[in-house]
């Protein structure tokens, strides 16, 4: 009987998708909605996306425009823009927060690089934890005699190939907002 490989691959898509998430938050020059989805106003007490309280568009290619559907909120959504650490001062005319994306620099562009390049081999790191979760399951199932040993070698091998693809699209991944990053 060969391990079960759905419940560790499923773990490894999430992981690429929270990486994909986590990427998407980095400001790279271009106007982007994700640079704020985790940006949170108190909302009636409530710690509230901004995204979920204010219609968030990219007005042109280097500008977002924030308008709150609730007038009372634009002084507190600019505070909580402010206090980010998205690196961008707000710029509010009473109805529309702006925020105006700078040009990048080599040198922000090098930084970025390498905080992208960390959070790849972050990703790796939790891969490598699912991979050592499922051999370790493998293992357990052949103390319990649920497989023998050329079933333990060949469920291990599927494991370090599933791990290898997904530790590939990590590399394509961040090879793409590399590119990115440099395009702009």
């Amino acid at each position: 009987m060969k391990l079960e490989l759905k419940e560790f691959e499923a773990k490894m898509k999430k992981t690429i998708e929270v990486y994909e998430t986590n990427l998407a938050t980095v400001r790279v020059g271009r106007a982007s909605a994700a640079v704020i989805s985790r940006v949170t106003v108190d909302y009636y007490g409530v710690a509230t996306a901004i995204t979920q309280v204010a219609d968030v568009r990219v007005t042109d290619p280097r500008t977002l425009a924030v308008t709150p559907w609730d007038k009372t909120l634009n002084k507190p959504i600019e505070k909580a823009l402010l206090a980010s650490d998205i690196g961008i001062t707000p710029a509010n005319d009473g109805q529309t927060i702006r925020l105006v994306f700078p040009q990048l620099t080599e040198e922000r562009r090098r930084e970025l690089k390498k905080q992208i390049a960390k959070m790849g081999e972050d990703t790796k790191i939790a891969l490598r934890n699912v991979r050592r979760e499922a051999n370790e399951k493998c293992k357990e199932m052949k103390k319990a005699s649920q497989m023998n040993e050329d079933e333990q070698k060949a469920s291990e091998k599927l494991v370090q190939e599933l791990t290898d693809r997904y530790t590939k699209q990590v590399d394509e991944v961040t090879e793409k907002k590399n590119k990115e990053i440099m395009e702009i």
